[in-house]
Order: structure tokens, then C-alpha cells, then sequence
């Protein structure tokens, strides 16, 4: 059977050096093909505060003004992509960074204003600015990298959270959101896709505070639950509904973990 595991890492991981290179480790070992895609909005955010931009969230999303989209720019394409890659070429895994606009992979549109819900419940109408919002991508560009013709060598992907609108314009993506994007466009090319979101924790918490309060299951019932009692809330919304929205587009597996056990069965499991 045709497999291949997108591996989608936080930016608090990236981060951190030791972190970093006990994920890289492990991301090295799993055998077949692979794609990493990660985030690193600290070191946007910290970027930011060192040229004097103010960084602002909502609901777990970056607004992204003008000068905003420069630093993303620099930080998610540049700095932190290119480390990565640097990474696992030591570790003898042949890398590629790429963004949404190489190869045209993934293409979207700018996120219209739209009414947010606080976290205090109330609503307020936000413009995200150059935020992209995913149109659609191409698995079977990305698959040509990743199992070339003629006897090339494999290519390793690793995606950093930028989109294009195929206008020239650059606009900043969830990384969660790319992740699932890719894992969706890869379940057309490949027969069984596995897709990963690990970061510092061991998987969603029932209690924030209690690192041993793994949720070991979480489905579409049991999910609307949890956001209504507030158990699920800020960046770990995006990182769900890309799990279940994965696993309708014919994603096989979607887990959420702690970056070292990205090939073990730890974790929490997002069922349909």
C-alpha cells in the first residue's frame, strides 16, 4: 500500500533547539515518504516586537497588516524554513522548503472580514488583513516531488504556513489549516495518509493545567461539547476542525501528540 505521514509541528517546538532536534530526529526515522509542515509565529511575534510591530490574535489567528506580512514572510519562508531543512539534511533526509506559491501548490483567496466569537462570548467583526483562506491545492504537483519518475531521488517536503492568490500576492495560512491542506490533497495520490499535529503537550487536555488528561478519543459530538463547555478553545480550534475536515476528504488517520511520539500510538485520536 502507497503511504506517507504529513507531520505538522508547532512553533513553540521549532523554537526551541533541544526540542527541535528531537523532533527532526524522530521525523528523520520514519521510513517511506513524508512531508513536514510547521509553523513559528513566536518567532514572528518576537521578530515583530524588534522592529517595533505590534502583533494582535483573535480566536487563535494572527491579524496580518501590511507590515505583518513582511515579518511572516521573513520568518515562516526564510529563518525558520530554511533551518529546518538545514536540520534534516544533516540528518541525511533530502529536504526542500517550500511555500503555497512554489510550484503553485496551494493557492487562496483573502479572508474577507468575517464576525468573531471573543472568548468572553461576545462578537466582534475583524479584518484579518492578508490572511489567505485556502482555495485548493495540487497533490499531484506535491506527490511528483515526493516520488519523482526516473529513478530521482525522493524529495522531502517541508511546508512553511504561506498561500499565493495567483495574483502576486503572498498571504499568510494557518499552519494547521496547510497541514490539513496537504494531507487532504495528498489523499488523492496516496492510499493511505496519516497526519500528525504534534507540538508540546501529549495530545488535547481535558485539564490544561494536567499534562496527564489526554483525551484519548475526540469525534464530532464529543467535540461540539468541548468547545461549548470551553475545554477546546483559541489555536486548538483550527487544529481540530482541520483534523475532521482531513478525515472526511479521505485522510486515513489524523493523531495529535507530543512532538516525540510522532511514530508511537500516544496521543490523542480524532475519529468521524
Amino acid at each position: 500500500m502507497d503511504k506517507i505521514n504529513v507531520i505538522k509541528v508547532g512553533g513553540a517546538v521549532v523554537e526551541d533547539e533541544a526540542s527541535l532536534q528531537e523532533l527532526i530526529h524522530q521525523f528523520a526515522t520514519i521510513p517511506g515518504y513524508k512531508v513536514l509542515v510547521h509553523g513559528g509565529g513566536r518567532s514572528a511575534t518576537r521578530m515583530a516586537s524588534r522592529l517595533g510591530i505590534e502583533s494582535h490574535m483573535v480566536g487563535g489567528r494572527r491579524i496580518t497588516g501590511e507590515d505583518m506580512l513582511q515579518v511572516v514572510t521573513m520568518v515562516y519562508g526564510g529563518l525558520v524554513n530554511k533551518r529546518i531543512v538545514a536540520a534534516l539534511q544533516a540528518c541525511g533526509v533530502n529536504a526542500t522548503g517550500l511555500t503555497g506559491a512554489d510550484m503553485d501548490i496551494i493557492r487562496s483567496h483573502r479572508r474577507e472580514p468575517k464576525m468573531v466569537t471573543l472568548e468572553d462570548g461576545t462578537q466582534q467583526l475583524v479584518d484579518f488583513g492578508y490572511v489567505g483562506d485556502v482555495d485548493r491545492a495540487d497533490g499531484h504537483r506535491l506527490a511528483s516531488l515526493i516520488r519523482p519518475a526516473n529513478g530521482m531521488q525522493p524529495i522531502v517536503p517541508v511546508v512553511a504556513p504561506l498561500t499565493h492568490d495567483g495574483h502576486g500576492n503572498i498571504l499568510n495560512t494557518n499552519a494547521d489549516t496547510m497541514a490539513s491542506t496537504v494531507a487532504k490533497a495528498l489523499a488523492t495520490e496516496f492510499d493511505d495518509v496519516t497526519l500528525t499535529f504534534c507540538f508540546e503537550k501529549p495530545g488535547v487536555l481535558a485539564d490544561a493545567d494536567d499534562d496527564d488528561s489526554v483525551i484519548p478519543t475526540i469525534n464530532t459530538a464529543s467535540y461540539a461539547r468541548l468547545k461549548a463547555d470551553g475545554t477546546v478553545s483559541g489555536g486548538m480550534i483550527p487544529k481540530l476542525d482541520g483534523a475532521f475536515d482531513s478525515i472526511a476528504a479521505g485522510v486515513r488517520r489524523v493523531v495529535i501528540t507530543h512532538f516525540s511520539d510522532i511514530q508511537a500510538s500516544q496521543g490523542t485520536v480524532i475519529e468521524a
